[in-house]
């Protein structure tokens, strides 16, 4: 009995037991309170820009197409047949250079005709001039007066002699005769005078006017040869020849030869609805949106180097499409853009005072509804239901939602959800963001 164990106590099991529980549940808070620590995540970064009121420019898109306002049609001015073709399609052309050469020996043919006849005429209203007809009419008129004179001095003479007795009667009547018939003499060779000398008048007027007619005949004959060698009638780019060598040219053909373009200024017609050119007129404006540079912008989207500006509006609004078109000028002094070629016009419309910009791609569009992502003084997301506005560059106007000093959240936002921690930093707009334009509203 003395050797026999004894059984332990059930109050020294409930002891260990204890311990051993203790330890257990120490050990499994220590190990998840090591795992809660390492889960815990810093605050999620994101990139915040501070609302501030601007003023912008508010500017429209609007389709356009280059024209050439001074497009020449090359036609022949007489007729004949193509002998030389002297350019090649697509190039530049000076104004005087020439195109085409007819063929020009009927025209030279013809100069040659005019001038022969001219000389001939010519030496006819020379002749005319130095006629004899007149010259010997008046020496016969001085001849007849001279014998009137002496038949006038023989009356006189004997006249008293035949009252003193000292001549005879018959000799007095014989010189009174001779008086009369040199008086009648004298009468007639007057009018044979004035006769010779309105005939010789009569004769070289006549001859002076065939002169001037076969001097314009000779300029017409040269004018046309000088037609014969079509020249381009201005500066520009010339197309593609549409009558071949060889190919007969008429004054009258509905075909032209060939068109010349000019490239520098390019003009550029758009149109605008008439609320816009409304709004425009009760400005004041003389010319819709004439006070604003105009900027281009082709169909692969690059824009042209220099601004235009609109020139013309037309007198009435297209009853169809309630648009008023418009004309700009833009200089083209590389001549890089085309008559012909589609693009866009941005204008400015408007200037907004005070007007709060968000980037675009900070505005969350959620089914009907737009919405920002902004960032409260304890750094905890908000989100906020916005209006906005017009687009400008690439950012919005907004219109209601936001106030100045807000901070938006432009890059991060699907990390983020409202009541978030998250840790703000400054959002720097590309170098490359495109100038402000509004490409339409909502």
């Amino acid at each position: 009995m003395a050797n026999q164990k004894k059984e332990p106590e059930p109050f020294v099991w409930a002891s260990a037991l204890v311990v051993l529980l203790s330890a257990i549940l120490w050990n499994g808070c220590r190990a998840s309170g090591q795992r809660t620590g390492a889960t815990e995540a810093p605050p999620t970064p994101v990139m915040v820009t501070e609302v501030a009121l601007q003023d912008v420019a508010i500017f429209s898109d609007i389709a356009a197409q280059t024209y050439a306002r001074n497009m020449v049609e090359v036609r022949g001015r007489v007729e004949g047949y193509v002998d030389q073709w002297l350019f090649r399609p697509g190039a530049e052309v000076k104004a005087g250079q020439v195109l085409y050469v007819l063929d020009l020996r009927p025209y030279e043919a013809a100069v040659g005709q005019a001038a022969g006849n001219l000389h001939q005429s010519e030496a006819d209203l020379e002749f005319a001039k130095n006629q004899v007809s007149l010259l010997q009419a008046q020496a016969n008129l001085a001849a007849a007066q001279a014998s009137l004179l002496k038949a006038q001095q023989d009356v006189e003479r004997l006249t008293p002699l035949v009252k003193a007795d000292a001549a005879s009667r018959q000799d007095l009547d014989a010189a009174a005769a001779a008086l009369t018939a040199n008086q009648a003499n004298v009468t007639a060779l007057k009018a044979n005078v004035d006769q010779a000398a309105l005939s010789t008048r009569t004769q070289i007027g006549s001859m002076q006017a065939k002169v001037e007619a076969l001097r314009a005949a000779l300029r017409t004959a040269e004018l046309n040869l000088q037609y014969g060698t079509i020249r381009a009638p201005i500066d520009g780019r010339i197309g593609d020849s549409l009558v071949p060598v060889g190919g007969l040219v008429t004054p009258s053909s509905p075909q032209a030869l060939t068109t010349i373009v000019p490239l520098d200024p390019i003009w550029v017609r758009f149109k605008v609805t008439e609320l816009e050119y409304a709004s425009w007129a009760n400005h004041g404006q003389a010319v819709p949106g004439g006070n604003f540079p105009l900027t281009l912008m082709l169909a692969d989207q690059s824009e042209c180097p220099v601004t235009g500006r609109i020139e013309n509006a037309l007198n009435q609004v297209d009853p169809k499409t309630g648009t008023l078109e418009l004309q700009a000028r833009f200089p083209n002094p590389k001549h890089a853009i085309l008559p012909g070629q589609f693009g866009r016009v941005r204008m400015q419309v408007a200037e907004r005072k005070d007007a709060i910009l968000v980037p675009q791609k900070a505005v969350q569009q959620l089914q009907s509804m737009q919405a920002v992502y902004t960032v409260g003084p304890d750094n905890k997301v908000l989100q906020r239901a916005v209006t906005t506005g017009e687009r400008v560059g690439t950012s919005w106007i907004v219109e209601q939602g936001l106030k100045p000093g807000d901070r938006v959240v432009v890059e991060g936002q699907l990390k983020v959800r409202p009541g978030m921690r998250v840790q703000p930093q400054p959002y720097r707009a590309p170098d490359n963001t495109p100038p402000p334009e509004r490409q339409g509203g909502n």
